[in-house]
């Protein structure tokens, strides 16, 4: 399975790039891009859940049901063969998405070291953030017994590495427990 992950405003890149299945990650209330009118036929999936790590006043964060969804789409998509290809996108492409790309990476194959997938994951989008309370999820539901959410720790290090300021808006955002994984990490 080839798994491309963008933002909204790069979707219109992707219209010719052969996609067979799209997993759009959107906020409860944002409308379903327009960019998909320009696509060829596909699957898609659309899981709705703001970028946050813990519930919050007017805030959706993801749940059991979200990661029941995602897996049963990625399970899809591993049906359709070696020619399928997923599109992953959510507002920006850094957080909600490459959470799901690795979840899915995950359960392609269980016996792949969760450090290989986060590697992955940055080769794909160098910035990802993977949202943690998409992993933690993800990472009891697939038995992994918490080695995904203890890898993506080496993926924010690197990401701080890049960019020390985005720390600041981690902590004033609510994702301060991403930045103590970073901190705790010793791979990059």
């Amino acid at each position: 399975m080839k798994i491309t992950i963008c933002g909204i405003s790069e979707l219109g890149e992707h219209c010719e790039a052969g996609v067979t299945h799209v997993l759009s990650i959107l906020d409860p209330s944002w409308p379903d891009p327009a960019a998909f009118l320009d696509f060829p036929p596909h699957r898609r999936e659309s899981l709705r859940f703001n970028d946050v790590i813990a519930p919050g006043p007017d805030l959706v964060a993801p749940d059991e049901e979200i990661v029941t969804r995602l897996l049963a789409f990625g399970s899809d998509v591993e049906v359709a063969g070696e020619f399928a290809h997923l599109l992953i996108h959510c507002h920006a492409g850094i957080s909600r998405s490459t959470a799901a790309a690795a979840l899915l990476l995950a359960q392609e194959n269980p016996l792949r070291p969760a450090i290989e997938i986060f590697d992955e994951i940055a080769l794909l989008r160098p910035r990802a953030w993977p949202n943690l309370a998409l992993l933690e999820l993800g990472d009891v539901a697939l038995g992994r017994h918490g080695s995904l959410v203890a890898a993506v720790g080496a993926q924010y290090r690197r990401v701080i590495a890049n960019d020390p300021s985005f720390v600041a808006y981690l902590r004033e955002n609510g994702r301060g427990r991403e930045v103590g994984l970073a901190e705790a990490a010793t791979y990059i």
